[in-house]
């Protein structure tokens, strides 16, 4: 694990990295931009699969960020690996189907946090972010409004943990 002088360093998981995960590291760097961490943490983000390695988020998880102000164009897909659970602090799973694909691998020796990302924002009332990829416009959209939610409950909790 990483040394507490370290930024916090923070992935985003879902399954293929092309719609969920990713729009949340690029939602979240911009939540904790405006929280004041910009310096203190890296946000990452990651698949459980390996369908997408390599490849750009999926063209609408793109056009409606972009609707918002996110650029995710620039990210590419990579498929989560055993090493990332001593490169972060936090791993945030997307929905408790993937929370449980990586709690079962989760080592012994872990001291981070594996959390569902909507458990840091318990006022939404919700646990998973859906998948959108099979869901059209809507889908996208909840998507976002999820995950910006989220981002600025957890960005904000995250910012008085770090700044005390």
């Amino acid at each position: 694990m990483a040394s507490p002088n370290d930024r916090t360093r923070i992935l985003f998981v879902c399954l293929g990295n092309i719609c969920r995960s990713p729009t949340a590291e690029v939602v979240f760097r911009a939540a904790a931009r405006r929280a004041g961490l910009g310096g203190l943490v890296t946000v990452e983000s990651a698949g459980t699969g390996d369908w997408h390695v390599g490849n750009p988020p999926d063209y609408r998880a793109i056009e409606h960020a972009a609707h918002r102000g996110y650029d995710l164009s620039m990210l590419r897909a990579r498929q989560f690996k055993m090493a990332d659970f001593d490169r972060y602090h936090w791993i945030l799973p997307m929905d408790r189907s993937v929370f449980r694909d990586l709690d079962a691998m989760r080592p012994a020796h872990f001291v981070g946090q594996l959390r569902l990302f909507l458990d840091l924002a318990p006022q939404l009332g919700v646990h998973d972010v859906p998948d959108p990829y099979d869901e059209g416009p809507a889908g996208f959209e909840l998507t976002l409004d999820l995950i910006e939610q989220g981002s600025a409950a957890f960005a904000a909790t995250l910012a008085q943990s770090l700044q005390r």
